[in-house]
This record gives C-alpha cells, sequence and structure tokens, in this order.
C-alpha cells in the first residue's frame, strides 16, 4: 500500500507497507529510506504504464503525435520504504481520486500517481490559439490508494464552483488540471479577437477556459504561464 504526503511544499514523500508499483516523472527521485538492504528499484517505462503491450504501445504513440509524451519510470517496491520524490523545486500538490473519479492534467505537471490509476491520453479539441493543445492527459480513479501528485511553479491556487455556481476562467497557458463531479468536465474556449489583434494592441489576454455555473469543477491554477501559444499582431 503506498500512501503520498508532501514535504516542505517542494517535494513528494512516498510511504510503502509491503510490496506495490509506483510511477514518477524520470529522474525526480531524490532520496529513499528502507530496512536493511535498499529493497526498491527503478525501470524506465519505453511505452507506458498500461499491462498490455499493446495498449502501451498505442497510447505512447498518442503521446507523441498529441505532445503530451511523458518520460515515466517504474518504481517497484519490494517491502516497507519511505521515497522521495521532486523536480526542479517545484510545489507538489496531492490529490486522491475516488473509485471512477478522474483527473485532466497537462503531461508535464505530473509528477507521480500510483498504479491504481488509469493513465490515458485524450483529445480536448480547443486551445489550438494557446499552449495547451489539442489533448490532455487523464487519470482515473480504479481503487481505494489512487493518488497523484502534480507540479506546479509557484504556491498554486484553487477555484472551484461545486458551491457557488459561479462561472472560472482561468488562462490555458496557466492551467494545470481539472476536476469535475462527473464526466472529464472539459472547458469551453472563449476568444475576444478584435481589430486590436491586427494592429499590436491585443491585451494579452485574448482567450480563456472557461467553466459555466452547470459544470461543477476544481480547477488548480499556477502562478506562471508557459511560454508559447499565437500571438497575432501586425508591427
Amino acid at each position: 500500500m503506498l500512501t503520498f504526503e508532501t514535504i516542505n511544499e517542494l517535494t513528494l514523500k512516498v510511504t510503502c507497507t509491503g510490496n506495490d508499483v509506483l510511477f514518477t516523472k524520470a529522474g525526480s527521485f531524490i532520496a529513499g529510506d528502507s530496512p536493511g538492504s535498499k529493497n526498491y528499484k527503478f525501470e524506465k517505462l519505453l511505452l507506458g504504464p498500461q499491462n498490455s503491450l499493446a495498449q502501451a504501445a498505442l497510447g505512447s504513440l498518442l503521446r507523441r503525435v498529441t505532445k503530451e509524451n511523458i518520460p515515466l519510470m517504474k518504481v517497484t517496491m519490494n517491502g516497507d520504504s519511505v521515497t522521495y520524490y521532486a523536480n526542479y523545486s517545484q510545489h507538489v500538490v496531492i490529490y486522491r481520486l475516488a473509485v471512477g473519479e478522474c483527473i485532466s492534467v497537462e503531461s508535464e505537471n505530473i509528477l507521480a500517481f500510483t498504479q491504481d490509476c488509469k493513465y490515458d491520453v485524450r483529445f480536448i479539441g480547443s486551445g489550438v490559439i494557446s499552449q495547451k493543445g489539442l489533448a490532455t492527459s487523464v487519470l482515473t480513479g480504479t481503487g481505494n490508494q489512487a493518488y497523484v501528485a502534480v507540479l506546479s511553479d509557484g504556491n498554486p491556487i484553487v477555484l472551484s464552483n461545486l458551491t457557488s455556481g459561479n462561472t472560472i476562467s482561468v488562462d490555458p497557458d496557466a492551467v494545470i488540471c481539472w476536476m469535475g463531479k462527473s464526466g472529464y468536465c472539459d472547458p469551453q474556449i472563449r476568444t475576444d479577437l478584435s481589430w486590436k489583434n491586427l494592429i499590436g494592441q491585443a491585451s494579452g489576454e485574448s482567450y480563456a477556459f472557461e467553466w459555466s455555473g452547470n459544470q461543477p469543477v476544481s480547477v488548480i491554477v499556477q502562478p506562471t504561464e508557459r511560454r508559447g501559444g499565437i500571438r497575432v499582431g501586425i508591427d
């Protein structure tokens, strides 16, 4: 059995009781502690975390085509241990999925997840004018220990309309992930383009991801925007 917790906001602590398997961003291990000799080992996943070779190969191809590819490492634990993971001093946020619950997350923001999470990539059909892209990674809870650890550049904020029913709007280049009460709860793309964009007078906030009040969702946003995206203008 695995449990996740954060240490000093920047490090993921994984406690293993017995034998288990963990999937992490390749190269993210920083330290470990186990009774007796070292009882965990690392293996780079050439394809993906799926059990079926065909599914793993198909998933790997899809991730490369959609640019949602992430170098993953499999950690096999044979006995009690405590291991630690981090990535360039980024903040770590932990989420525990219920069975059937899913989280849509940018691949670059995934730090680790347990084998009780089903990992997949799917198209969302929006975001062509930002770094966000046309696809997103999805982790779905399949068991009682479905832990996910995501990364944020700086302390993130969490926006939720589960009780308020408000409309949530976020910059696609700042969003890390979102979770809905049912289904994937994908956002709508909202644009605010006009003739000012063509003469270089754009506000810099011409597009956004938006969830209406009838889409119960929780969204995690980082205080840093990804570099990239299309900027329309004439010098």
